[in-house]
């Protein structure tokens, strides 16, 4: 079992930044993707974006040239950082592993975009 442990949701005005945090830990084999996903209300969730363990990356249209997804394997931890933030980005934020050979997901943290 992975365990994940997400911080840095919270309230933001349109334009601000936000920089979420997820932290793995447990019985990790090889993290080969980690990243975010997020769910508005009334919305499925869909992906934000993510990062291999060499390093290529995936960002949902939406959010790129805004957000950016790193990691640091050191740490088994994952970053999103969230810039020029808009009221459409609220939702709840999900960290997302692939632990060979499991998904497993955060328990969520809430990002809410408003003035």
């Amino acid at each position: 079992q992975v365990q994940l442990v997400e911080s840095g949701g919270g309230l933001v005005q349109p334009g601000g930044s936000l920089r979420l945090s997820c932290g793995a830990s447990g019985s990790i084999f090889i993290l080969a993707i980690m990243g975010w996903y997020r769910q508005a209300p009334g919305k499925e969730r869909e992906l934000v974006a993510t990062i291999s363990n060499t390093g290529n990356t995936n960002y949902a249209d939406s959010v790129k040239g805004r957000f950016t997804v790193s990691r640091d394997n050191s740490k088994n931890t994952v970053y999103l950082q969230m810039n020029s933030l808009k009221p459409e980005d609220t939702a709840v934020y999900y960290c997302y592993v692939f632990n060979y050979p499991k998904n497993y997901w955060g328990q969520g943290t809430q990002v809410t975009v408003s003035s």
